[in-house]
């Protein structure tokens, strides 16, 4: 199978490789060298001046316009606040490729002051396979994570337990810089400081090129970035003030946090240094039921008390570049930190019942005290390497090695309420998981040639994570911790992926295209083992499986234009969903997951239309999302007091909706962004030998509006909302957070601090709490309403140094974060 794959790599390249003709340059500040992005490139037609070919410059400035007839020919190069520069006598053969090399750009002063007192930078710019969102316009984010800048993205919703989705699905993949990684996405967001983020790329459809994990796509974090040569420094600050409200937490939450960038280019060398600490506690409470049935006996237990969370996570970063030439650059990183999650949930079941056919049985109260730790402790390696051929194709290179420590124990005490003291039940289980990952990806692009430009590729993916996990329960006569066998196992997991792909992209007059093909072969293999040594299995899985992709871009004129795409994507299964092992979670539930889980494969299809009017735009995209192997958690009933959560394949989830979103500038100080997605969601299947057949609409609106009310100060209001969803065994209720901002700017806008109301809620909008309810008609009924902190005032300052020279460039975690 190895052979097979190398075999597709090697004659994808070797067909592809021969040169063609074309045009290739890169745009830069004629003061700083700087990298001008989003510049706009012409090719005309020197014999008539007919526009033959456009296109935009890419994050390092580069452009490439492909094939075109023998001929001459003159290119154009535009961008805001700069002069246009005109190429002539271009002159392009049959075989012929034209590399412009640097072309300089001079800022016009004159326009540049006409900019900074009327214009604004725009919150989205849509591109063929993705939509570019502009951090900086979301001032509730700052001081806090990329999770925060997230939040206010058309197609993302975050429910109350922080659960990130795009468009209804959690699963997506998150790059750092172009870099992808495969790991979870909320905590590897809610580590990168929102300061450092420039913009977000949102990739619903993603091409070949790109792993094909996540069923909603990937996620593009771009890092602020400027000069070649300069040094950049960046310090910033959170403080939040005492909790305004009061939920009987045992503790007072504690939020502060601080984080520094500090990036050094040099000629040929480029470092980067990076640390951060933040603590990020959030108060709560819980309130809820749970009643399950069996035969004629019906247990109640509702309950209310703490769940809060205790967040700590502090970290360093290291980035040594060097770039001896134009032909070759070499990156060395380094990435450590620990990270820890405590959340306490003590509940009071105050009124814990059971009754036969209508008649009380017996009636009792109790106090639950249930603390659940999760740490992380991670180091991270990577070597890059990049290599640009005379003919202009390139080859790049990249190897992670990523080691992670896992675990954290949970403990479950069943006591007498009110007295206490009196213990009816002392549990104790933990873990140990250490992880180990290797990535290897070799990257090959190809001169252009007559339909398009060819990009080529192979990566290697390999883990392996083992557990411990140990539960054990005291004997109340002898005063000792007993193993239970029945909860404790050693997991051991393994899998290998390897990877293919080939993609043709190109423009065409109007047409703007992608189409490309990966082949992946992965190789799972699950081995369990109870304590008692009775029971050793082992679970095999494998394929071999095509991933196509394919996207078309027509521009009716320079303000509309239609796009369509295609994108078929995986959702691999993790480690916990596949232990079968109850972990007792808190008193009334289990979670356990299944050895046989399949992941999910998905099929996506959408069509979209961009207008853009003046200073505004509009767009609209409709789309179709099929999963087979949908992957759920659902309930059984353990015992009478009991319910064990399992992670199961329940079936086929279909999606249709549509995402749009508008910016509006009625003044030049006053903008509006506003976005939402409307969806149908429908889950058909079985779990359990039962009919799983449920669907429901579904909604969610982010929005803002700004006001410049000096050219140093300006305020800021934000709405996120999602409506209630269907589950595959009930509904979650929607989710409610508005937040107020006021940003005052001192020093040039080196000094910059944030004033912010976050989950505005004054006693009247019940914002930041969700309800989850599930049931199962003649067995259970569970509701439980999550109620988290609100009336949150937090301060930021941020100072910057040299604030256009940060090009600073850090790794992120391969494996780890998703496991965490």
């Amino acid at each position: 199978m190895n052979r097979l794959l190398l075999s597709f790599f090697l004659i994808l390249i070797s067909q592809f490789t021969f040169a063609q003709n074309g045009i290739r340059g890169i745009l830069v500040d004629a003061d700083d060298q700087s990298p001008l992005e989003y510049a706009s490139v012409a090719l005309y037609n020197a014999s008539d001046s007919t526009l033959v070919a456009g296109t935009v410059t890419a994050a390092d400035g580069s452009f490439s316009i492909g094939p075109q007839k023998r001929g001459n020919y003159y290119l154009n190069a535009q961008f805001m606040g700069y002069d246009s520069k005109t190429i002539s006598n271009i002159s392009l053969e049959k075989s012929k490729l034209v590399n412009l090399n640097t072309i300089l750009l001079s800022a016009n002063q004159q326009l540049m002051e006409e900019v900074e007192v009327t214009g604004k930078k725009f919150t989205t710019m849509h591109k063929i396979d993705r939509q570019v969102f502009e951090a900086a316009n979301f001032q509730a984010s700052q001081g806090g994570t990329a999770v925060d800048v997230l939040r206010n993205l058309p197609s993302v919703s975050i429910n109350a337990n922080g659960d990130i989705s795009v468009r209804g699905a959690t699963g997506f993949v998150v790059m750092i810089n172009g870099k992808p990684v495969q790991s979870d996405a909320n905590m590897i967001l809610s580590q990168l400081p929102a300061n450092s983020v420039q913009n977000i790329e949102l990739v619903t459809a993603p091409s070949a090129k790109y792993d094909p994990e996540g069923k909603a796509g990937l996620i593009n974090i771009i890092t602020s970035k400027g000069a070649t040569d300069g040094t950049f420094v960046q310090l910033n600050t959170k403080i939040g003030a005492p909790s305004i409200e009061n939920y009987d937490n045992k503790e007072n939450p504690q939020r502060y946090g601080a984080d520094f960038t500090i990036n050094h280019r040099k000629n040929k060398w480029d470092l980067s240094l990076g640390a951060s600490y933040l603590r990020n506690d959030i108060a709560g409470r819980r309130e809820g039921n749970v009643y399950t049935m069996r035969e004629d006996t019906t247990t109640f237990f509702p309950s209310d008390g703490e769940r809060s969370f205790v967040e700590k996570a502090y970290s360093g970063r290291f980035t040594l570049g060097y770039t001896p030439n134009k032909a070759n650059n070499f990156s060395l990183g380094f990435y450590g930190g620990k990270r820890s999650k405590d959340r306490t949930a003590d509940i009071i079941y105050y009124d814990n019942h059971q009754t036969v056919n209508g008649e009380e049985i017996y009636s009792m109260q109790y106090y639950n005290e249930n603390l659940r730790i999760r740490r992380g402790d991670f180091v991270l390696g990577s070597f890059d390497y990049s290599h640009n051929f005379e003919n202009d194709s390139k080859l790049s290179t990249s190897f992670l090695y990523e080691y992670t420590m896992l675990g954290g124990p949970t403990t479950n005490m069943n006591l007498g309420y009110p007295d206490t003291d009196f213990v009816y039940q002392d549990e104790y289980n933990t873990n140990d998981n250490p992880l180990h990952g290797t990535r290897f990806q070799v990257d090959y692009q190809a001169a252009p040639w007559s339909i398009g430009s060819f990009e080529a590729g192979y990566q290697f993916r390999n883990l392996n994570h083992t557990g411990d996990f140990v539960y054990e329960r005291k004997n109340n006569e002898t005063g000792e911790f007993e193993l239970v066998p029945e909860f404790s196992s050693n997991v051991d997991l393994s899998r290998q992926i390897h990877s293919a792909y080939g993609q043709l992209s190109g423009e065409k007059g109007k047409w703007s295209y992608a189409a490309g093909l990966r082949l992946e072969f992965m190789d799972r293999e699950l081995d369990l083992m109870d304590k008692a040594g009775t029971v050793d299995t082992t679970y095999y899985y494998n394929f071999i499986k095509p991933y196509p992709s394919a996207s078309l871009q027509y521009a009716i004129n320079d303000e509309l234009r239609l796009k369509a795409a295609y994108s078929k994507r995986v959702e691999r299964t993790t480690t916990f969903k596949m232990n079968p092992f109850p972990e007792r979670e808190h008193s009334e539930t289990l979670e356990q997951g299944d050895p046989t889980l399949l992941p999910e494969f998905i099929d996506l299809t959408e069509i979209g239309v961009v207008k853009d009017f003046g200073n505004n735009s509009f767009f609209a995209t409709t789309y179709y999302r099929n999963v087979q192997n949908l992957v759920n958690r659902v309930n059984t009933v353990y015992n009478d007091t009991i319910l064990n959560r399992i992670y199961s394949n329940v079936g086929r989830g279909r999606s249709l909706g549509i995402e749009t979103g508008v910016e509006l500038n009625p003044t030049p100080w006053w903008q509006l962004f506003a976005g939402g997605n409307l969806y149908k969601y429908h889950i058909k299947g079985e779990f359990d030998n039962r009919p799983v057949d449920t669907s429901s609409w579904v909604y969610s609106i982010n929005a803002n509006t700004s006001f410049d009310l000096t050219s140093t100060l300006s305020l800021q209001w934000t709405i996120n909302y999602l409506s209630k969803r269907n589950t595959a065994q009930g509904e979650d209720s929607r989710f409610l957070s508005p937040n107020l901002t006021i940003k005052k700017s001192f020093l040039d806008d080196r000094l910059s601090t944030t004033l912010q109301w976050l989950n505005m809620d004054m006693g009247l909008l019940d914002t930041n709490e969700q309800r989850i309810t599930t049931w199962r008609p003649d067995e259970f009924y569970t509701t439980t309403n999550y109620v988290y902190e609100v009336d949150m005032i937090m301060i930021n300052i941020s100072y910057t140094l040299n604030r256009t020279k940060n090009k600073s460039r850090f790794i992120k975690s391969e494996f780890g974060e998703k496991e965490f």
